[in-house]
């Protein structure tokens, strides 16, 4: 009988020492393990047939020695292993499940490769984690996006604007169906036919199952018409996404034209004055009474107001309404114009919540031409983090972008670059979400972000909302209004798929022209938009110019000719369907004076431009 003890007691050593060998008569289960280029992501299944207590993580550096990582209860693992700057570096792990009697079962252990990521791998990784957001943390009964990760069954009219294109992104990456897809904004739009709105405008917040008004604050108990802008972009460009002869794909588009239709946007008005309203409450009438002017988040208002079928208010009002208070400025910040807007551009989403559908590039109206003013809002922020002022901990060109979100000494702020509203508080989707416009800029910040901050700022639905390191705070916060422009943007800088599908709405084109856009190429002259490398020859060019670039697959192709001021010469062609392969053709220019031309190129998502002198 001692025998039997001391061996017994001998084994509870081994086990102990050995950490985690699997014990005799245990059952087992698998381990899944997925690299990345700082991080390893773990999960597993609860074993079958116990009832863990906790999970204890070991991992081996050398494929020997275990040591243990993190005792948890949740049965998934973000494991910071650190940049492998010296090269690939290879892990080993296991995972036991432990209960009231000890060790209750032990995972297979898994080797695995951590390695650097492309850049294109990064932003992969960047929009899978943060779309999960959306899905998997989407309200149950609704389908919408909830407020933050906090908010139980409080969700967002905006933030599901958001998620809605979050998910054409998904569809296109392969990270859901289609009809996956379909099916959640079926359940999203039969919700919002029956939910609280006032004359078509939707509350900023809804209770996800019911679809009552939860309200923003004292008076704000009704409709929301800036949240419900930021909407209807979300639901026009799945109207544009679900294009087939399906009977569902029918009903959602059918579906999404009554919401849309239904937005009484000459209400308001507000008893037909020359600009927009942004709440009207039925308990509380026009109480708020905040206009919607001067710039700010707010462009896409106008937009979809002037471009509505059913209740368009004037195009004037582009310039009684939105383009009023300070709206021009005209001032340069570290030797970047700003056009419009406050002092140095104000908080950054000002360039981003309006431009997740509407796409800037190459148009402008009579105050600015907002690619460029986006692209220098960005750089004034970056340029200011750069030369911080106010001395906070960390900035850098690697570590930037200032915007709203939640702060460790108020709460919640609107960041921007002033001493008043700059306290070192540091926002992923500021930087990130500007990708479009300072690609380079923002993907220093990406891997900064990632690899510097990311076992404090990384979680399972992508980056967490802010951090200060003056304050050595890093928040655990997400919210649908900042992931959402994060993974939609990062997708129009990679392929212009949700620019294209909204602007392929027909009724946008003609607002556009109505308010006064007129084709304008100066990105092009300044660089900024050569996305494809166009070659032309010769320049001087005679009586044709040859034109020639690549097409990776059978896609549309626009193409202009302009003189020096940006006015179109001759529409070569439109939207015209091309073959994959090398396109080269003559461009005939008899006739043309001689002068300094540009052509001006779009094939899908991307846009070139290039000068040439006529002889």
């Amino acid at each position: 009988m001692k025998k039997i003890i001391r061996l017994q007691f001998a084994l509870m050593i081994c086990l102990w020492i050995g950490a985690g060998l699997p014990t005799w008569g245990q059952s087992s289960f698998q381990l899944n393990a997925l690299p990345y280029d700082s991080h390893v992501e773990l999960n597993w299944p609860v074993p079958t047939g116990v009832t863990p207590f906790s999970y204890k993580i070991w991992r081996s550096e050398n494929g020997q020695t275990f040591s243990q990582v993190k005792i948890i209860f949740p049965t998934d693992y973000l494991d910071f292993v650190g940049f492998p700057a010296t090269g690939p570096k290879t892990y080993r792990y296991f995972v036991e499940a432990l209960g009231s009697g000890g060790v209750l079962a032990t995972s297979d252990t898994v080797a695995l490769t951590v390695a650097p990521l492309s850049d294109d791998a990064l932003l992969d990784m960047v929009q899978r984690y943060t779309f999960r957001y959306f899905w998997e943390f989407g309200h149950p009964v609704s389908g919408m996006a909830r407020e933050r990760n906090t908010s139980g069954d409080v969700v967002t009219s905006g933030g599901t604007g958001f998620g809605i294109m979050a998910m054409l992104v998904a569809v296109e990456r392969g990270y859901i169906t289609r009809q996956q897809a379909l099916e959640r904004l079926l359940t999203m739009t039969n919700f919002l036919e029956t939910a609280d709105h006032f004359h078509g405008v939707f509350p900023h917040w809804m209770n996800g199952n019911s679809g009552s008004v939860v309200p923003f604050s004292q008076y704000d108990n009704g409709g929301d018409l800036v949240e419900t802008a930021f909407l209807m972009q979300g639901l026009l460009c799945a109207r544009q996404y679900f294009d087939e002869n399906d009977a569902d794909e029918a009903a959602l588009r059918e579906k999404i034209t009554t919401l849309w239709e239904a937005v009484e946007w000459d209400w308001y008005r507000k008893n037909n004055s020359n600009q927009l309203y942004w709440h009207w409450s039925p308990n509380f009438g026009w109480q708020m009474n905040f206009q919607v002017r001067g710039y700010n988040e707010a462009l896409i208002v106008y937009l979809l107001a002037i471009a509505s079928p059913t209740h368009p208010v004037p195009a004037s009002l582009w310039n009684t309404g939105w383009a009023q208070s300070g709206y021009v400025n005209g001032n340069t910040y570290y030797g970047y114009k700003l056009d419009v807007g406050p002092a140095k551009g104000g908080p950054l989403f000002f360039a981003h919540y309006s431009y997740i559908g509407f796409d800037p590039r190459g148009i402008k109206d009579a105050y600015a031409n907002y690619y460029i003013h986006n692209k220098h809002h960005s750089l004034v922020n970056q340029a200011y983090c750069i030369a911080n002022p106010e001395n906070h901990e960390g900035y850098s060109e690697e570590c930037w972008g200032l915007t709203a979100s939640d702060d460790p000494l108020v709460g919640y702020l609107a960041h921007e670059p002033t001493a008043s509203r700059d306290n070192g508080t540091i926002t992923p989707t500021a930087a990130l979400s500007s990708m479009p416009y300072s690609p380079t800029e923002s993907m220093k910040a990406l891997k900064h972000f990632y690899r510097v901050h990311g076992a404090k700022l990384w979680g399972n639905m992508g980056f967490f909302d802010a951090f200060n390191l003056d304050e050595d705070w890093f928040a655990t916060s997400t919210l649908a209004i900042d992931q959402g422009p994060i993974i939609c943007m990062i997708e129009n800088y990679r392929s212009g798929l949700l620019w294209n599908l909204f602007m392929s709405n027909p009724e946008i084109q003609p607002a556009l022209d109505a308010i006064g856009f007129v084709e304008d190429l100066t990105p092009s002259l300044e660089g900024t938009d050569g996305t494809f490398d166009v070659l032309a020859f010769p320049n001087p060019a005679g009586d044709a110019l040859t034109v020639e670039f690549v097409l990776d697959k059978k896609q549309p192709v626009q193409m202009n000719l302009m003189d020096g001021q940006g006015r179109v010469v001759r529409q070569l062609f439109y939207q015209k369907e091309m073959a994959a392969g090398l396109f080269s053709e003559q461009i005939a220019l008899e006739g043309l004076p001689t002068d300094l031309y540009f052509l001006r190129i779009k094939k899908g998502g991307e846009m070139a431009g290039l000068k040439f002198c006529k002889k």
